[in-house]
């Protein structure tokens, strides 16, 4: 705990089987209550190593569901186990969980209710090695999604996030895709609701454990992007009205 809130990890795992381990094993526990892990229907040993971990909540979908599905349940389960802080980590060790420590005290004493971690801060993308034609629709993304939404976020795109709960009291996240796209749902939602997000500087490790998705789904994720941005707009204009705003 900090300050008497209960600090909550939620893995979104899906054949993280190779990574897991080292990313659980930098889990600071000092402050860190419970980790829930939820598993998409993994086709490696997953679900195997999260029990051999000894990770006490470990959910499992009967079906690969999505990343935005993974979330939904993670966000569910930490809710219900009373998390004042929860924070979003990929199993895949491309961010270092050693980061907690700061996102979390930032919400701990009330200075941000949303923290993330930014590749894009710095030099650590490509450092990292963060292919150069995903860096490069990383910062178009970014910079059309800053000038419809009227925000200066480094980057929308990273897997690394912390929330209070109150956040999530305020929004309809059952609306959101179940794809890849319910991150950025999630961050419009949060600007809609007059939320502010903190960044720190992520360093990033890409390697062939690491998830990414192939270049169609980059596409058609990158089209997501596009179309999120424009009705977060068109709904603060009073234009057009969307239920992902409701």
């Amino acid at each position: 705990m900090i300050n008497t809130k209960k600090v909550i990890v939620v893995l979104p795992a899906y054949n993280a089987s190779e990574t897991l381990q080292k990313t659980y094993e930098e889990i600071p526990f000092d402050i860190v209550d419970e980790v829930v892990l939820v598993d998409d229907n993994s086709t490696d040993e997953t679900l195997q190593v999260a029990k051999a971990l000894g990770i006490k909540h470990v959910l499992m979908h009967d079906e690969n569901k999505g990343y935005g599905a993974n979330q939904k349940s993670c966000y569910k389960k930490a809710l219900s186990l009373g998390g004042d802080i929860i924070v979003m980590l990929h199993p895949d060790y491309q961010y270092t969980p050693k980061l907690i420590h700061s996102m979390a005290y930032l919400i701990a004493n009330d200075v941000y209710p949303v923290v993330m971690g930014s590749r894009i801060l710095g030099k650590g993308a490509l450092r990292g090695g963060m292919p150069l034609y995903k860096y490069i629709a990383n910062r178009f993304l970014t910079l059309f999604q800053n000038i419809l939404i009227g925000q200066k976020l480094s980057e929308y795109h990273s897997g690394f996030r912390a929330f209070s709960a109150e956040v999530f009291n305020s929004l309809n996240l059952e609306s959101n895709s179940n794809d890849f796209i319910f991150d950025n749902e999630m961050l419009c939602q949060i600007f809609n609701k007059g939320f502010e997000i903190a960044e720190i500087t992520c360093p990033t490790t890409y390697s062939s454990e690491s998830s990414s998705i192939n270049f169609k789904r980059s596409m058609t994720y990158g089209f997501g992007v596009l179309r999120v941005s424009v009705q977060y707009f068109l709904h603060k204009k009073e234009l057009v009205s969307f239920e992902i705003f409701k």
